[in-house]
């Protein structure tokens, strides 16, 4: 007997002019971010490099080199560079601007495969009939869904328990030219739970969880352990009438299966369910897989 279950999709940006993933293998990724070409640690990538060490050598500006599992140095071949610097994302609704920078623990301000879903929440957004729609961004780190969402026409509620990231996002806001985002540093499925008993509603919701987290009070996140909760209680804060809802787990432990079971689960009236995996095409050939989603809509009649 064959089961019927949700088309798995694999996406990938299509359109982004400031980054470009050069190629990926031996553990690592040769990555453009505008002018500069990094190379940076990377787990999934478990095959040999396309290009060969010899190239990425040439190529690249800046380095990391890790000290520990959780942190590191970045080397520079002309220590002139810069450790801040700024890029675009523009789709066919929208362009923002952020603000990069090399942190300790080898990340530098976005995660590039998440412009699939900043291209879901403008088209969603713009194609609500509700006036002034409502976005919640939940684990929301450096702010690109949030200043997707406001630079589309929505009301903006950012929510991240990492005050630092919040001031980062709100940089990010005020070089887009954009305004009024709430900011929010609050573990995030207390925010949730705060919002259900004041009836609050959103059009739009989108959660993008780590595998381990703290709050900021200390409060513990594990994946595995609170996705369930979070799924149930954040359902119940969409608009009835017309919502879209994005979740996205970096866990390597989690499938498109469980993504899909979660989503059913939490709320059985889903429409337009979509379950898939994020990807990054190289230049040089390969796919490197980064991130199970599950997302849908539904549209004012």
């Amino acid at each position: 007997m064959i089961l019927a279950t949700t088309d798995i999709q694999l996406l990938t940006p299509q359109h982004w002019k400031d980054y470009e993933l050069i190629d990926c293998g031996d553990f690592e990724k040769l990555e453009r971010f505008g002018d500069l070409i990094l190379i940076r640690p990377e787990p999934q990538a478990v095959w040999p490099k396309a290009l060969g060490d010899a190239e990425w050598n040439k190529r690249y500006h800046i380095k990391f080199r890790g000290r520990s599992a959780t942190s590191g140095d970045w080397l520079k071949k002309n220590p002139k560079i810069q450790d801040r610097w700024h890029i675009q994302y523009k789709n066919n609704d929208v362009a923002i601007k952020f603000r990069l920078g090399l942190t300790s623990f080898k990340h530098v301000g976005i995660f590039p495969e998440q412009a699939v879903n900043w291209d879901y929440i403008s088209e969603s957004v713009r194609s609500f009939k509700t006036e002034n729609p409502k976005v919640l961004n939940l684990f929301a780190y450096t702010g690109g869904a949030s200043l997707i969402a406001k630079a589309a026409g929505a009301d903006t509620t950012h929510v991240d328990s990492i005050k630092q990231v919040v001031t980062w996002a709100n940089e990010n806001m005020e070089i887009s030219n954009l305004d009024n985002i709430r900011w929010v540093v609050e573990d995030a499925l207390k925010f949730v739970k705060r919002e259900l008993k004041r009836g609050n509603r959103y059009n739009g919701i989108i959660l993008d969880p780590p595998a381990y987290g703290h709050g900021p009070k200390g409060e513990k996140w594990k994946l595995e352990d609170h996705i369930m909760e979070m799924m149930t209680e954040v359902v119940q804060l969409l608009d009835p009438k017309e919502h879209f809802l994005i979740l996205n787990t970096y866990s390597l432990g989690f499938s498109s299966v469980i993504v899909e079971n979660l989503i059913k689960t939490a709320f059985p009236a889903v429409e337009n369910l979509e379950i898939g995996e994020l990807f990054l095409q190289a230049t040089a050939g390969p796919k490197l897989p980064l991130g199970v989603f599950g997302k849908f809509r539904k549209l004012a009649k």
